[in-house]
């Protein structure tokens, strides 16, 4: 009984020894996320207080009011990324490549230029005069940047949406757009041999229907 009261006292000043490193990791971290001393003081402080507490029930038959499970540290490395700083592996390269197509008709190019005349002279000084839109790509341009970049920036009354297309796709080195000339429109979105398409996305505009369909008598 002598050694498994030795046993126990050594079990407990584990879980107290435990404690205050874990203690001192998580001051070091200050506030880090995901701190590799954090975790890995955590999961001694964890084991330590299951063997206290599973010796603790051996010899008296009691339990603490801690409700922890033994974490197998070289598991949690794996899982966590945490052995001796290797990131875990990962079956999916580390870029995605989102092409995104949308086609437009232009009712009315006269009231697509106004439309981008006036998003190009908002938020200019009073006294400071925009040079006028030219042309139906330089109005798109214009609503483009005045907007936030995205094709929900010309959804106006003077674009009408045709058929679009998206494909996402696995990479494995981002574009680099120095390498390509500004005028080059092939360039820059064409896969390299080792992309890989996850899938595509046909868009459609979307169709009003008639109320009440038209019967023939």
């Amino acid at each position: 009984m002598t050694d498994q009261h030795g046993e126990l006292d050594a079990a407990l000043e584990r879980v107290i020894e435990a404690a205050r490193h874990h203690l001192a990791a998580v001051r070091a971290a200050q506030g880090r996320i995901d701190d590799d001393d954090v975790w890995q003081a955590y999961v001694a402080l964890n084991n330590a207080s299951f063997a206290y507490d599973e010796q603790l029930m051996d010899a008296f038959g009691e339990v603490t009011p801690w409700d922890v499970e033994s974490i197998d540290p070289d598991e949690a490395d794996r899982r966590f990324g945490a052995d001796e700083g290797i990131e875990p592996s990962d079956p999916h390269p580390q870029v995605i490549s989102v092409r995104q197509r949308r086609d437009y008709r232009v009712p009315s190019v006269s009231a697509l230029i106004r439309v981008a005349d006036a998003a190009r002279r908002e938020g200019l000084p009073a006294d400071e005069e925009a040079p006028p839109v030219e042309g139906v790509g330089e109005a798109v341009l214009e609503l483009l940047q005045s907007g936030d970049g995205s094709l929900g920036a010309l959804d106006v009354p003077e674009l009408e949406p045709l058929d679009g297309v998206v494909m996402v796709s696995e990479v494995g080195t981002p574009v680099d757009l120095e390498s390509f000339d500004d005028d080059d429109p092939v360039g820059p979105f064409q896969p390299a041999a080792d992309d890989r398409l996850v899938g595509r996305l046909d868009e459609h505009p979307f169709v009003e229907l008639d109320d009440e369909p038209d019967h023939v008598h």
